[in-house]
């Protein structure tokens, strides 16, 4: 059930409420605000980050996603990268290739399922939330997200991570040598799992696509094509 905070909000107009949100005088939201509804506001603020997480998605999601984009990319484990030549000069250099091309992959079919974590996030979003997002940095409705989204989405990608990864050997062996050093303080305890290191850096280039989307329809609003993005967020310009 709604909270009486809530209903009240929604029978006021759009400068009144986003003036409460953003903590500003109602006077210095009017004019164009006031001209919508705040069900268009709330509508508007969810579009944008919709349209980021779908845009995200479809990006990373699709076929060699990951390897295709340098920036999200996820290189091999720290503490294997440093064994790289050692590693090519036995012999082993396809097998650590095999291993990387693995890894991005299980991160691009684990990305592919991530929308509705992201969706029912924005359901559960409250004023309080908006707030937040409203009056943050140009990443703030993504660092909502992360905030909400991300133990769902690691428990959520984590056995898809392990399928792929597993039909290589060398993901077990990697576990084991990492394990060794890491009892040993060489790397860290999440650098000795090959799972748990996919499952983090595919949620970081996952967030971070989310990112630039949102910091995108920030400083270009009216170059949007949701109408309710366009009016929302150009008028907070």
């Amino acid at each position: 059930m709604a909270s009486t905070d809530s209903l009240r909000l929604r029978k006021l107009p759009v400068g009144y409420v986003l003036g409460f949100l953003l903590g500003l005088p109602t006077l210095c939201l009017s004019g164009s605000l006031d001209t919508l509804t705040s069900k268009d506001a709330a509508g508007g603020l969810r579009a944008a980050l919709s349209q980021g997480v779908d845009i995200a998605v479809a990006q990373l999601g699709a076929p060699d996603g990951f390897l295709k984009d340098p920036k999200v990319t996820i290189p091999l484990p720290p503490a294997l990268d440093k064994a790289d030549r050692a590693l090519r000069m036995v012999g082993m250099g396809a097998d650590a290739d095999a291993l990387k091309t693995a890894m991005n992959h299980a991160a691009e079919t684990a990305v592919a399922d991530a929308k509705p974590v992201f969706k029912r996030a924005l359901q559960r979003m409250t004023i309080a939330d908006a707030k937040r997002i409203l009056t943050g940095g140009e990443d703030s409705g993504t660092q909502y997200f992360r905030d909400t989204t991300s133990a769902e989405l690691a428990t959520q990608f984590k056995p898809i991570v392990a399928r792929a990864t597993g039909k290589l050997q060398l993901a077990a062996r990697y576990d084991e040598y990492a394990g060794k050093a890491a009892s040993l303080g060489l790397i860290s305890s999440q650098e000795a799992n090959l799972n748990d290191y996919v499952t983090a850096k595919a949620l970081d280039g996952l967030f971070s696509r989310i990112a630039d989307e949102e910091k995108a329809i920030r400083k270009d609003p009216l170059g949007q094509a949701s109408s309710l993005v366009r009016k929302v967020f150009g008028a907070l310009q």
